[in-house]
């Protein structure tokens, strides 16, 4: 065949060839938007059930383990609540010596390093203490938590040789002991580090109102954004069951969280817009650690 008599596509042909090509991509990118917009709307619910989830198990944690009778509650609202946070829990391997005089009683104890629990080791000028005071070996009416700042940590041998660290701590007054007793402070007892922190709703320069954790070091966000400052609320209950505004007699806390998207999500059905989606979750926490005799 010659190559005057070879045929190639005609205008129509081509034009036909395009428009039919237009729809099936206009096809195809209707589909990939309505799957990365229904992704988008799935991650977003998903992250806002995770963060009320976080909430929940955040608060649980660090509620379960106060004793508002012995002020582990400092400050409450029902937006805001500020705790003795635990961080640590070791054991004394020997026996501190006692001051003669006081207080303020300062006293060197050696905690073992296995086993020591905790989310961190003991830091100096952030961590406080409280260290199980025995007291009168007769009686368990002097026994207790004494509360004492943490000065110093090094590493430090027990008298056994095992490992160690040496917490160098400054105990204050307490009403009714004697601190400087012989054996009040036993080998064994546990000494607990703990860190004033305080949770709270607030508003951050984004504008959105966040769960944050609020310390010395200043507030950093944990969980949000939230549904304004009620997105985050705390109910407290006596023994009585009756709500309180004192914190001694805090038994159980009841906690709301209100979690909303980061994003606009779209809305489900034909036709539908862009939305907040929002989430929340009750749920109630019992100190476990209030005196119970």
């Amino acid at each position: 065949m010659s190559l005057v008599r070879r045929r190639g596509f005609t205008l129509v042909e081509l034009l036909v060839a395009l428009l039919l090509f237009g729809i099936v991509s206009a096809g195809i990118y209707k589909v990939l938007l309505t799957n990365q917009r229904l992704y988008q709307a799935q991650t977003q619910r998903i992250d806002v059930q995770q963060n009320v989830r976080a909430a929940a198990t955040i608060f649980a944690g660090e509620f379960r383990e106060l004793d508002a009778v012995d002020g582990d509650i400092s400050a409450m609202t029902a937006n805001s609540i500020t705790i003795r946070a635990m961080r640590q829990l070791g054991f004394l391997c020997d026996a501190p010596a006692l001051p003669a005089a006081g207080p303020p009683y300062n006293v060197t104890m050696t905690v073992r390093a296995t086993p020591l629990y905790g989310s961190q080791m003991f830091t100096e000028d952030v961590d406080s203490l409280l260290i199980f005071y025995e007291g009168d070996q007769t009686s368990r009416q002097d026994d207790g938590w004494h509360l004492g700042s943490l000065t110093a940590v090094a590493p430090l041998n027990c008298s056994d040789g095992k490992p160690g660290w040496k917490l160098s701590s400054r105990l204050a007054a307490f009403a009714g002991v004697q601190v400087n007793q012989a054996g009040a402070i036993a080998v064994g007892s546990p000494v607990r580090g703990f860190e004033t922190v305080t949770y709270l709703a607030y508003q951050a320069s984004d504008s959105r109102w966040y769960i944050g954790l609020q310390t010395a070091g200043g507030t950093q966000p944990l969980i949000g954004p939230i549904t304004g400052r009620t997105g985050l609320r705390f109910t407290y209950y006596a023994a009585n069951g009756a709500v309180t505004a004192v914190p001694a007699q805090v038994v159980r806390i009841a906690i709301t969280v209100g979690e909303q998207t980061a994003q606009p999500v779209q809305q489900s059905g034909v036709g539908g817009g862009l939305v907040t989606k929002v989430d929340s979750l009750t749920t109630q926490v019992s100190l476990r650690n209030n005196a119970r005799f």
